[in-house]
C-alpha cells in the first residue's frame, strides 16, 4: 500500500510514499500514524512537544496540555493555548483544579472568588 511504482532499489529496499517508511514501505514514516493509512499526526504547535506521535496517534504533550493532538489544557490548568495553572486556595477551594475555560475554582460552602480566597457577603473568618 505505501510502495511507489517503480519497485525497489538494487538492495531491496521498495521506494516509499511521503508518508510511509520501512524497507518494505510497512510502517508510517516520522509525523504519521495508523497504519496502513498513515494519517498526519497534526499535533497541535503549541502544546505538542513535537509533530511525531504514538501509532495510534496520540501525540506528545508539554504537561500543561492534553487531548489526542494536544490542543486542550490538562486538568489543573485553564486558558488554552496559554494553559495557565490553576491556583484554587486550598482552604476555600473542593480540589486543586478548576475550569479549564474560566480558571473559576469549585469554592466551599460560603466561600467565593475566582480562586475560593475569600467570604461570601455576610460571612466572615476566612479562612477558618
Amino acid at each position: 500500500v505505501g510502495t511507489l511504482p517503480g519497485g525497489c532499489d538494487s538492495v531491496g529496499r521498495c521506494f516509499c510514499r511521503p508518508e510511509f517508511a520501512g524497507p518494505r514501505c510497512e510502517q508510517c514514516s516520522p509525523g504519521h500514524h495508523s497504519y496502513p493509512h498513515c494519517y498526519a499526526c497534526s499535533c497541535d504547535s503549541r502544546g505538542a512537544v513535537d509533530n511525531n506521535c504514538s501509532p495510534a496517534g496520540q501525540c506528545r504533550c508539554h504537561v500543561n496540555f492534553a487531548g489526542h493532538t494536544c490542543n486542550q489544557c490538562a486538568l489543573g490548568f485553564y486558558g488554552y493555548p496559554s494553559c495557565t495553572p490553576c491556583q484554587c486556595s486550598r482552604e476555600g477551594s473542593l480540589h486543586s483544579t478548576c475550569d479549564q475555560e474560566t480558571g473559576q475554582c469549585s469554592c466551599r460552602p460560603k466561600v467565593t472568588g475566582l480562586r475560593c480566597d475569600s467570604c461570601v457577603p455576610g460571612a466572615y473568618g476566612f479562612p477558618h
